[in-house]
């Protein structure tokens, strides 16, 4: 517990090389016990987006998923996801794709911490 405290105290504060050096070439945290909120927030400005609460209504749930199945989700469980906690306006692909233009499931993966889902290219 002292070296995952020890390791999170390191990731806040830190700079855009820092943050960087942490991630695999894809982008993805090498490390999923050195997650936190400021690097989440760090990545996001380093790609020049900015998550909102509506970005974090997403991650916590991306995050939910991973805790019980010990993997990623693709978009159709990522969807299930947000219309079982938040309703059926929030668990549509659509609204994902705005918040996440890329690819919904993996930019929110990696915003939290987390790797990239398995059937995603």
């Amino acid at each position: 517990m002292l070296f995952v405290q020890k390791n999170i105290k390191l990731v806040l504060g830190m700079d855009n090389q820092q943050a960087l050096a942490l991630l695999d070439a894809e982008g993805y945290l090498l490390d999923l016990d050195l997650w936190s909120e400021d690097l989440a927030l760090t990545l996001a400005r380093i790609d020049q987006f900015e998550l909102t609460p509506a970005h974090w209504e997403v991650i916590s749930i991306i995050r939910e998923f991973y805790q019980e199945y010990q993997l990623s989700p693709a978009m159709r469980p990522l969807v299930k996801a947000m219309s079982n906690r938040y309703g059926k306006e929030k668990g549509k692909s659509m609204y994902l794709m705005k918040l996440f233009s890329q690819s919904p499931p993996k930019q929110a993966a990696r915003y939290a911490g987390l790797p990239k889902p398995l059937n995603c290219l």
